[in-house]
């Protein structure tokens, strides 16, 4: 049973899709001046990012609202 979600921009992408997205427009350096997480700052990469925006809600939430400002807007 799969549930239809046609007024979700994120729907069918996955967090690393959309983390790989960002990173790839706007490089960790620009990651890390729009979101203050040391994940884009500190040695990043986007296994260490995808580790802590799973354990970090409020900052994947600042990601998802990125990822839809930059491409879905």
């Amino acid at each position: 049973m799969s549930q239809q979600q046609p007024n979700n921009p994120l729907h069918g992408l996955t967090l690393e899709k959309i983390v790989t997205s960002l990173q790839e427009h706007y490089g960790w350096d620009g990651l890390h001046d729009r979101i203050q997480v040391n994940c884009f700052y500190n040695d990043p990469s986007v296994k260490s990012s995808l580790k802590f925006l799973r354990r970090t809600p409020w900052a994947r939430a600042k990601v998802e609202a990125l990822y839809i400002e930059t491409f879905c807007e």
